[in-house]
């Protein structure tokens, strides 16, 4: 008996600390939360300067705890092909999302690749959007339907609750990407007196016409000013989402041990930048807080980065070899507060929109300038795309009818020209065209030159197009 009785003693105790050593190495992981913002331009966030009062305190209070990017962008500005790019490290022409269409078999993706180093992965919101096809990619996952459509702070803070304790129970590390699906249309269109909105949840401050600052790319008219105050109340509830899950990560003692990125997925669905390539189309919000290894408040104006390098930048902070094939390369060097060398374009594409019709186009920018080609402007094809569906297009054009300028503007967004060339310092809303200014036809070259080398790095297939557009 008493021998049996010790084998006991024994047996338990190597259990308790094999279970000790478990949760210890689970400790020890670094845990990955990835928040993901729908259609919020980068000038909507008051860390970014938004000179509309209080759009995002708990994006604000995010970045005055980690490192905001100045110089972030999305690879190309529509939702699904975007969230391919992050999922994948690879470009669309090579990971298969040229637009909304899955992301192709066999090639390995972000959080399959953490579930297969231990990490228990979720996902919450978007999963239409995000590797379609293999939601066994994560272990916990919920959608928008099961959250008032993506638009309830309360259910996104009960399903982080939910999953982090899974996680805790699991004894895993964990990848949890929280997708929000404001400020998407529908746009809360709801005023302080009245309850619309669509059965949505009521953000946490409603905006009025008289309180928003119009686009610089847009005219300033009461009908589109409207509308920008609808986004903005939308923008707040997004943020209002955030701070919830934040707030749930901290309540379950994990602020120490998780790497939190937030980042938009593209511009404000308006025409001249959603599904664009214009600055102001893949320029984002672009945060990252890591406890002990980024200081507060920081701010990186030197470095560009893309969603490109996503996926790499997070394998190597988790310590994880990075997947084949990728395109994108790791900024984790930014992130410990050194220089990278090579940071200085990015390379931004469109391929097909929602509708499934093709409009190819590239971009190259850099801190200053920014070349686009348009391979599908031939003066005769009309450009048409889903942020032309609400009250800013339908102005405009209105608009334009008594307004040569604003005429101009209309048709150049209809039809646009093979290239442009814009000087973002001097002209942010690229309003001017400086393709043919004599003044600057050496650093158009430059920029010619390096989206030939970028299209021939990758195998675009777009390559002889451009060729044949540039006459060689």
């Amino acid at each position: 008996m008493l021998k049996t009785f010790q084998f006991r003693c024994i047996l338990a105790a190597l259990l308790a600390a094999t279970l000790l050593s478990s949760t210890a190495q689970a400790a020890d992981r670094l845990n990955f939360l990835f928040i993901t913002l729908d259609d919020m331009n980068r000038d909507s966030v008051g860390a970014y300067g938004a000179k509309v009062p209080e759009t995002t305190p708990s994006i604000d209070r995010l970045a005055a705890e980690g490192l905001r990017f100045e110089q972030g962008h999305v690879t190309i500005a529509i939702c699904q092909p975007t969230r391919a790019v992050w999922m994948t490290g690879r470009y669309p022409h090579n990971n298969g999302a040229l637009g909304f269409n899955p992301i192709k078999r066999g090639i390995p993706t972000l959080p399959e690749t953490l579930k297969e180093n231990g990490y228990l992965t979720g996902i919450l919101g978007k999963t239409e959007h995000v590797v379609p096809s293999r939601k066994q990619a994560f272990d916990y996952h919920r959608d928008r339907g099961e959250m008032n459509n993506g638009r309830s702070a309360d259910l996104y803070a009960q399903f982080t609750e939910e999953f982090l304790q899974q996680a805790k129970d699991a004894q895993k590390p964990f990848f949890l990407m929280v997708n929000t699906h404001d400020p998407h249309r529908p746009f809360d269109n709801r005023r302080p007196a009245d309850k619309r909105g669509g059965g949505y949840p009521a953000p946490s401050r409603i905006y009025q016409p008289e309180e928003i600052l119009v686009p610089g790319f847009l005219p300033d008219l009461p009908e589109i000013r409207e509308e920008i105050a609808q986004y903005y109340s939308s923008v707040r509830r997004a943020d209002d989402v955030v701070g919830r899950v934040l707030a749930e990560l901290d309540k379950a003692g994990y602020r120490e041990h998780t790497l939190v990125m937030l980042k938009s997925d593209h511009g404000i669905p308006v025409p001249f930048a959603k599904t664009n390539v214009w600055r102001h189309s893949t320029i984002t919000p672009w945060i990252v807080r890591w406890p002990g290894v980024i200081e507060p408040g920081s701010r990186d104006t030197e470095h560009l980065i893309a969603g490109v390098d996503l996926a790499p930048t997070v394998l190597d902070a988790l310590g994880i070899e990075p997947m084949e094939g990728v395109d994108g390369r790791s900024f984790l060097p930014v992130l410990q507060g050194k220089k990278q060398a090579d940071r200085d374009v990015v390379f931004t594409h469109i391929n097909t929109i929602a509708s499934g019709k093709s409009y190819p186009m590239r971009s190259i920018q850099g801190p200053r300038y920014g070349f686009i080609w348009n391979g599908w402007s031939d003066g005769k094809t009309t450009f048409r795309n889903e942020s032309m569906s609400g009250l800013t297009w339908k102005t405009m054009v209105k608009a334009s009818a008594t307004d040569p300028a604003l005429a101009e503007r209309v048709r150049h967004y209809s039809f646009r020209e093979p290239f442009e060339f814009y000087d973002y310092q001097q002209d942010p809303d690229a309003l001017h065209n400086l393709i043919d200014d004599p003044a600057q036809q050496a650093m158009i070259d430059q920029y010619r030159q390096e989206m030939v080398r970028q299209m021939t790095e990758t195998n675009d297939p777009q390559l002889p197009n451009l060729q044949a557009a540039m006459g060689k």
